[in-house]
């Protein structure tokens, strides 16, 4: 991804390069008090476009209409006051949680709002509404990087995991995104095919890098699947342990391979909005059990730096595995930027 980490860099203001030194200075100091110290405001975000989606994908509480909370779309004024009260050290906005992005009318207007800070704005999608038009529309946004999921080469492995939904239009999309970035001239966005490596089509993972050559997309991700339930072992887990995030025990279960240290990058660096702005800790609380505060009610620093926040952070510093959400993470102690 070193085309993306050149753009983000691109972005780096002053501003911007002290909160990054405010950040992680904090984040060291409080792994080795083991209380949480913060300093700074988040370098990146995700925005929830939508809970809504086309597809109904096992391993999804928004495909399997699990939620608990509400279903809606982000609403402009809730956009303009993420932007407004983080814009200035934000450096990544992921406009994506649940939910597909597309399914809202007004997402391409947020993603120019926030282009127009100079802000790399990333999104991941189905695919299955990028019409011709759409195409152009999104060219014309600024949009940083378009991750299109596909997650097979034939239409059964394929529809496995995205139940209900169909690979030509996937391929449909792939064909007008690149035939519209060809009409304007444009090499953003960055288009990344993302292969959810399952035990069902990790034997088409040379098929899907032919694809990715044939579609001339930029990047080619083979992700891991995340599974709630992997303990006893789950019939999407590739035979292949490299491409999954857990590992087959001693006896005879299963386990993620990362170790679950006490400590997490993310709560210092970044955090999730809902679509009706509400703030979670990151993207693996999918039903938001872990709210933080409602944008709508109380300003975000007052959040960010709140008690409950900070509780938050002294559980993960002192006994990360005994939070569920963390339980089946695979990433929260990586540091990036």
């Amino acid at each position: 991804m070193a085309t993306r980490n050149i753009e983000i860099i691109k972005g780096l203001t002053l501003r911007r390069i002290w909160n990054i030194f405010l950040l992680k200075s904090s984040f060291y100091i409080s792994r080795l008090i083991k209380h949480p110290i913060h300093w700074g405001t988040p370098i990146a975000i995700s925005i929830e476009p939508t809970t809504a989606c086309n597809l109904k994908c096992p391993e999804c509480p928004s495909g399997l209409r699990q939620f608990t909370r509400p279903t809606g779309n982000l609403k402009a004024d809730i956009n303009t006051k993420i932007l407004t009260n983080l814009g200035k050290n934000l450096q990544y906005i992921n406009y994506y949680f649940q939910g597909e992005p597309f399914i809202n009318p007004n997402f391409l207007d947020f993603v120019k709002q926030a282009r127009a800070k100079n802000i790399y704005v990333l999104t991941s999608t189905n695919a299955h509404f990028i019409s011709k038009k759409t195409a152009h529309s999104i060219i014309d946004s600024g949009l940083s990087e378009l991750i299109i999921s596909i997650d097979g080469t034939t239409q059964e492995t394929y529809s496995n995991y995205r139940i209900e939904g169909q690979l030509t239009a996937v391929l449909d999309g792939l064909k007008n995104i690149s035939k519209a970035k060809s009409d304007r001239k444009s090499k953003s966005p960055i288009v990344t095919l993302q292969y959810l490596v399952t035990k069902q089509n990790e034997h088409q993972i040379d098929e899907i890098n032919a694809i990715q050559k044939k579609y001339n997309t930029d990047n080619l991700n083979l992700k891991t699947i995340q599974v709630y339930d992997y303990k006893n072992g789950n019939e999407l887990l590739p035979t292949n342990e490299k491409h999954s995030r857990y590992k087959k025990l001693k006896d005879g279960t299963f386990g993620l391979k990362n170790k679950m240290s006490n400590h997490c990058w993310r709560l210092w660096s970044t955090c999730v909005f809902t679509w009706d702005g509400k703030i979670v800790p990151c993207c693996f609380d999918k039903d938001a059990q872990y709210q933080m505060g409602e944008l709508s009610k109380t300003e975000f620093k007052t959040i960010w730096k709140s008690g409950l926040y900070s509780d938050f952070r002294k559980k993960v510093l002192k006994n990360r595995q005994s939070i569920d959400i963390c339980s089946n993470c695979s990433e929260g102690s990586k540091i990036w930027i």
